[in-house]
């Protein structure tokens, strides 16, 4: 017999906002925050602890502070002052532009967005980058909105057993405690929109973020209209399952998010396929273009070719996602037939081989085969993608296949650290924030006293190692370490000794272990009395991934050595929190991954600005800033016949140093005119200007 279990209700009692301070719920809702200074201010102001107890969210602050604190605020002149300025900056920032003479609207996909460590919908450097694209957009007034997926566990948060070995834990987001809205219909009900999954219509709920001036929309299927728990679970984790739910994912995204965008009544000119994951909107452009346009099935892929963009970040087959033929027939017979489309007519827009009917489907070649503009996400890349991709325009020379390259770059706002700001304000034009795009702004750092610039940055880097011991300090309590071990917790790194930092994704490309492939002479650097020197690690690895993971383990147990226990250090739990706090902080950047094998790598860049040097293989982004940004390069541009990783490990292997004068000035000035890639193809692809 049947048995229901009543839902439980939670219900959060939120403290009575008072008259003086009654925009501060506004100012909550909108991402602008996390970038802001002064918006940022007025809520830790508030309460220091519980701004850092609640994640550095502030809806979830607002919903926890006492009432006395809130009217304790509101009688500060002081706080009402920086209350006021909050305001002014916060309407300066989001007050909307004339919309486009043109009507154009770009609407930009991605799977993961890094926006802030509150909203934990992103995984590593794709989802940074879509953060610091919708960032760049609101600066600049684009006319752009953004699609992605609510996780109601997002990415794991990483543990680390006695043995060093990572485990993952899933925490369940509350979406009524996050910067979140969900989107209303006309009749002021939450707004869903189906998709027809083999077994049924699957709900999907829409969400709003805002980011300054950008609205971002957020699809969740977890809610009570979906009965299946396969149904619920589609927007559960990311990345996690099966290939059966990264196929209901990505149809969810794709063509979900098409008819989120038809339901709210938004007509884009341009769809920007940030990687492959929502390639399947083109598929539902195609059926919208054949029903209402009366076209044929050619004639609705040309159409809905010249709206699309496709930035592709893969530099390696192995991380395109592929789908068995059985699998896409299970999903697209009965799509197809529904708009009278032969199955293997559009099989064949994710075949390199279109006669091959046993040949998996691959959403990047579905990607480019739907759209008229693609970008690799750096010059190099663009060469390797060429490469990749050749075979789908086997009458090219490879240097004509129609991929082209825009370099990926950061939000400067967001990761440029508080104490250069402040430098800044002293020594450039008042208005640099808002033209931080502009290289001659830069010019002006060269004004600024060397004196007060080492000062800041020690000042980065004694925060950094305070941030550290006390992550250390809590890792060691939470495994219950032995009473000399929580003790040296609070002992690890020297103020004095020269830092490197090394924090991403522990895919085994990026060769985390290759500085520990001699233990003995890396002690001699290390332990060096007059100069020591110290590494700062953090990362992850996907939880399927065990070859990261042992590397994960190397590093630890490496870590715990009686020799090496001060100046080697893994920072538990890597997130935008762990990376802010290392690029800001370290004196060196260490990048090394296989040459060819990083698209881009923006880490270095966000180094970069702060004035932290990089020592990097030639690849991404490093490649082609190299000679202009300053610091020292590892090997050489030309390919490799030997072993990289045994090359690169070597002793006698040389590094390069850019003949730049003042490589740390510079550095600054070359890498913070930068704007995102994303925002850079939506513009081009727009018609907005290059």
């Amino acid at each position: 017999m049947p048995f229901y279990i009543q839902p439980i209700r939670e219900f959060l009692v939120r403290p009575a906002l008072p008259e003086s301070l009654s925009r501060i719920s506004e100012l909550a809702y909108n991402l602008l925050w996390s970038w802001e200074p002064i918006i940022r201010a007025l809520f830790r102001r508030l309460d220091p602890g519980l701004w850092r107890s609640c994640g550095y969210n502030p809806v979830l602050m607002l919903g926890r502070i006492s009432q006395a604190a809130l009217q304790k605020a509101a009688g500060d002149p002081r706080y009402l002052a920086l209350y006021r300025m909050a305001c002014e900056t916060y309407d300066s920032r989001v007050r909307k532009g004339d919309p486009p003479a043109n009507g154009q609207l770009i609407a930009y996909f991605s799977a993961e967005y890094g926006m802030t460590e509150c909203l934990p919908i992103y995984s590593g450097g794709l989802g940074i980058l879509s953060g610091d694209h919708l960032k760049s957009c609101s600066d600049q007034d684009f006319p752009l909105v953004g699609l992605g997926l609510l996780y109601q566990q997002g990415y794991f948060r990483q543990i680390l057993n006695p043995d060093g070995w990572q485990q993952e834990r899933y925490p369940t987001n509350d979406f009524y405690t996050l910067p979140l809205r969900p989107v209303k219909n006309a009749a002021g009900e939450d707004l869903k929109v189906t998709v027809k999954m083999p077994a049924g219509p699957v709900f999907i709920q829409v969400w709003s973020l805002e980011v300054g001036r950008i609205k971002l929309y957020l699809l969740d299927t977890n809610i009570p209209e979906n009965q299946l728990p396969q149904d619920r679970d589609i927007t559960d984790s990311l990345y996690g399952g099966d290939t059966d739910t990264r196929m209901r994912q990505e149809i969810v995204l794709g063509i979900g998010g098409m008819r989120a965008l038809q339901a709210m009544g938004l007509k884009p000119t341009v769809f920007h396929m940030n990687e492959g994951h929502s390639a399947f909107l083109a598929l539902e452009q195609i059926r919208l273009l054949m029903r209402d346009a009366k076209l044929t099935f050619e004639e609705a892929l040309e159409a809905a070719r010249g709206s699309n963009v496709f930035t592709t970040h893969t530099p390696v087959p192995a991380g395109i996602d592929l789908f068995d033929p059985g699998l896409m027939y299970h999903y697209f017979s009965e799509y197809c037939a529904e708009i009278g489309t032969d199955f293997q007519q559009m099989m064949a827009l994710g075949r390199r081989n279109v006669f091959d009917r046993g040949e998996r489907f691959s959403m990047a070649v579905l990607a480019l085969n739907t759209s008229c503009y693609r970008n690799a996400v750096s010059r190099l890349h663009r060469q390797v993608s060429q490469e990749m991709f050749h075979d789908l325009w086997p009458q090219l020379p490879i240097w004509e296949v129609p991929i082209t390259s825009i370099t990926n770059g950061v939000h400067l706002p967001s990761w440029l650290n508080g104490d250069l700001a402040s430098l800044y304000d002293q020594y450039l034009q008042p208005d640099w924030r808002e033209r931080f795009n502009d290289p001659d702004i830069w010019a002006q750092v060269q004004e600024i006293p060397d004196e007060e610039l080492l000062e800041a940055h020690r000042r980065r880097k004694r925060r950094l190692i305070s941030f550290v011991r006390a992550r250390q300090h809590e890792s060691a309590l939470r495994r219950q370490a032995s009473a000399a071990e929580v003790r040296r917790a609070g002992e690890v790194l020297d103020p004095n000794a020269f830092t490197i930092g090394f924090a991403r994704r522990f895919a085994t490309y990026k060769r985390a272990t290759l500085i520990f492939r001699d233990v003995e002479r890396l002690k001699r650097i290390l332990l060096h009395k007059e100069m020591p020197v110290q590494i700062v690690i953090a990362g992850k690895a996907h939880p399927k991934d065990q070859p990261g993971k042992s590397y994960i383990r190397e590093v630890v147990q490496l870590s715990r050595d009686p020799d090496l226990w001060k100046h080697v250090v893994f920072v538990e739990d890597y997130d935008m929190k762990v990376g802010r706090e290392l690029v800001q902080g370290v004196d060196l950047w260490l990048n090394n991954p296989r040459r060819g094998e990083e698209a881009c790598g923006t880490s270095g860049m966000k180094a970069a600005i702060n004035g932290v040097l990089n020592l990097s293989i030639l690849d991404g982004w490093f490649d082609e800033a190299y000679e202009h940004s300053g610091g020292w390069a590892i090997g050489e541009r030309e390919p490799y016949s030997e072993d990289q990783d045994a090359l690169h490990a070597s002793p006698t292997r040389k590094t390069r140093t850019a003949s730049t004068p003042a490589p740390s000035i510079t550095c600054w000035r070359a890498k913070s005119s930068r704007c995102s890639t994303s925002s850079a193809s939506s513009r081009r692809a727009s018609g907005c200007g290059g």
